[in-house]
């Protein structure tokens, strides 16, 4: 019995380093996974991912495609050692009974508190208002949807920041009048809410989809999507309620969106697709995604590449840190399913972005893009 225990350890390990030797940028993945197989809806998009007290919870919207009315906000919740299958947990049925479609999860769990669902009811993004539910129990059931003040959607893709000095801060945007950046600030977890915002931007820039990066001594770092070909940044030194005006980071965007965390340790970590549109385009294929981390989020290093198949897309990533220490990593899967990835930040290999450009490394060859369909938004 031992010796075949045996073998099969030294099997593991034999697949596993092979592994790493085939695709030397999954150093540090340890598990992969679909959050479910078979669900009642053929087209998901845009998850969300926390821990709460009970287990990790994520969210997603799911429907016939984007925009359609019957799209409605799912929840699954690791339990027993599995994913729970896709539960809905908001529609947008209207009073009169007119059906919208749901947009955009973002989960957040207070500290001690409820979890919250903030989403999206609306014909389209330059049409949509700002809906909130909440969980007692991780996820299981939920209140009563609560309508946000006129004007505020809630964080528009990305997880809610909480500061030291006891404000949340949720990243936002508006599509309506051009692409604009805003925060939308609620000291005592959305009964009461405050705007920053919108901030300015360099060279016509067009943003939207923010992520906050935590950098201590009162600064802040902002990263997000763009139609100019590269992810944005801005920076504030007064906890927020001054930001500079946005401007281009070395790093490209495909004009789809991305994610960011700061890990216990301080560094930073960024999830997104690395890739430069062909020729003058704004928008370019929702393939490879790509994981970099940085000290100071202005020279970072890649470390990951979670999805590299020529068959877009992947997009749309959240990440967390669990307090284990470990990294979660959630994202759309060719429109079809939600992938979860968990990965060990301390076996990341980093390797220098340099010019903006993906590092080459001997054993790796990206696949080669074929032209691809136009993605949805």
């Amino acid at each position: 019995m031992k010796i075949k225990l045996l073998t099969l350890f030294m099997l593991g390990l034999f697949i596993g380093t092979h592994a790493q030797e085939k695709h030397p940028w999954k150093q540090g993945i340890l598990k992969e996974e679909f959050l479910y197989e078979k669900a009642p809806f053929p087209s998901c998009h845009s998850a969300t991912i926390a821990e709460t007290p009970t287990g990790l919870v994520a969210a997603f919207f799911g429907g016939t495609k984007e925009r359609h009315p019957d799209v409605e906000i799912y929840v699954c919740r690791f339990e027993n050692g599995t994913w729970t299958a896709p539960a809905s947990a908001a529609d947008g049925i209207q009073a009169e009974g007119k059906r919208l479609p749901t947009w955009n999860p973002v989960l957040y769990q207070v500290p001690g508190g409820d979890l919250l669902l903030f989403y999206k009811i609306g014909p389209k993004p330059s049409e949509w208002w700002g809906m909130l539910k909440r969980s007692k129990d991780g996820g299981k059931t939920w209140s009563v949807a609560e309508k946000l003040p006129n004007g505020h959607i809630g964080p528009v893709k990305n997880k809610p920041v909480l500061l030291d000095n006891g404000q949340l801060f949720c990243p936002s945007s508006t599509e309506g009048n051009g692409w604009k950046i805003h925060f939308e600030v609620t000291p005592d977890f959305a009964k009461t809410w405050r705007k920053i915002g919108p901030l300015a931007a360099k060279d016509s820039i067009d943003a939207i989809q923010p992520s906050v990066l935590v950098h201590g001594n009162r600064t802040l770092q902002l990263l997000a999507r763009s139609r100019n070909r590269a992810l944005v940044q801005s920076w504030s030194t007064d906890n927020g309620e001054t930001w500079s005006p946005l401007e281009k980071t070395n790093l490209p965007n495909n004009n789809s969106g991305t994610d960011a965390v700061t890990m216990m340790d301080g560094r930073h970590v960024l999830v997104y697709n690395h890739v430069l549109p062909p020729g003058n385009l704004a928008k370019g294929p929702r393939t490879p995604l790509n994981v970099s981390v940085s000290k100071d989020g202005k020279s970072w290093s890649a470390a990951l590449i979670l999805e590299d198949s020529p068959i877009s897309q992947y997009s749309y990533p959240a990440v967390i840190q669990t307090k284990d220490g470990l990294l979660h990593f959630i994202y759309t899967w060719r429109r079809q399913k939600i992938k979860h990835v968990v990965v060990d930040p301390k076996k990341l290999k980093l390797l220098p972005i340099k010019n903006g450009e993906w590092p080459k490394i001997k054993g790796y060859t990206a696949p080669k893009l074929e032209k691809y369909k136009k993605e949805e938004d």
